[in-house]
């Protein structure tokens, strides 16, 4: 038996995935590309299935993420004005089909609570009569700094049992808000729940009024007779080619841009391509799937 060890193609000793493995608990160089070396061999070689790759993935990327990468920015928040009344908030509460809302005092600066869509229930059925104000149910808010980092933060949901935190830049201004469900999608992928909508085209979901995820190689064609846009189909062939060049560099998550109206916000991406994106349309836009539904 010959005592040569295993050549790789350049002719350079290769280790298995086993000893690789073994030499992360034995005390040898443990850094994260090394991890990332032994997860990537592992799945390669079917030890792992790619669900759980992913999500040990996910789990490396959130070490490293903070807040601001990951927040749902100011400009999308759906709030409710704590001087409104039942009438005037209401519509929101169901057309957004969120379960928690910041409720301010005239701007996004002045968040005076959370209101919980549920703590409404008591006054739909049959209690209608009782006067109440949102000062009466809203609970407090959770304010949490853009430079936390996300790792951290899930741990305080966790033993806190908050859902949602407001984050405030460096002079206490509100910048966005992030929610326990945007933490482990990063972790565990999509999370879809009854509320989402039904799926108009493979690659295109709508998930709130305005609100779309967009697979990066929708193409462009189909992008724009979706949305009547008129984005240059020479340039590219996919949305995520058109997106990567208006960036001018392979973006990472969290990473906006604004292009014809439409803001395309980066949800997934790796080293080499975009792969999800969130999507707001302009005010005026309306799908034309959901015109012909009209």
């Amino acid at each position: 038996m010959s005592d040569e060890k295993p050549q790789s193609s350049n002719g350079s000793p290769t280790k298995s995935w086993f000893s690789k493995l073994s030499q992360l608990f034995a005390g040898e160089p443990q850094n994260r590309d090394q991890l990332v070396e032994v997860i990537q061999d592992a799945g390669e070689r079917e030890l792992i299935d790619p669900q759980t790759k992913e999500m040990i993935e996910g789990v490396l990327e959130v070490s490293e993420m903070r807040v601001r990468d990951i927040m749902i920015p100011r400009s999308q928040m759906v709030t409710i004005d704590i001087n409104q009344s039942v009438e005037e908030y209401l519509p929101i509460v169901v057309e957004s089909a969120h379960s928690r809302f910041p409720v301010i005092n005239e701007d996004k600066d002045h968040v005076e609570g959370i209101l919980l869509a549920k703590d409404l229930l008591p006054f739909a059925f049959g209690q209608a009569a009782l006067e109440f104000t949102l000062k009466d149910i809203i609970r407090r808010a959770f304010i949490v700094p853009e430079g936390k980092r996300v790792d951290n933060l899930l741990r305080e949901f966790r033993e806190e049992r908050y859902h949602m935190a407001i984050v405030v830049d460096e002079y206490g201004g509100v910048s966005g808000l992030v929610t326990i469900e945007d933490i482990l999608e990063l972790i565990v992928g999509e999370i879809e729940d009854e509320t989402d909508e039904e799926v108009i085209i493979d690659d295109i979901r709508q998930v709130g009024k305005r609100l779309y995820t967009l697979q990066a190689l929708t193409p462009v064609e189909d992008f724009n007779r979706f949305f009547d846009a008129a984005f240059n189909e020479d340039e590219a062939d996919t949305m995520g080619g058109v997106i990567q060049h208006a960036f001018g560099h392979i973006p990472t998550r969290g990473e906006t841009i604004e292009l014809q109206g439409f803001t395309f916000k980066i949800l997934n991406a790796d080293n080499r391509r975009i792969q999800q994106i969130q999507l707001t349309t302009p005010k005026k836009a309306k799908a034309k799937a959901e015109m012909a539904d009209q």
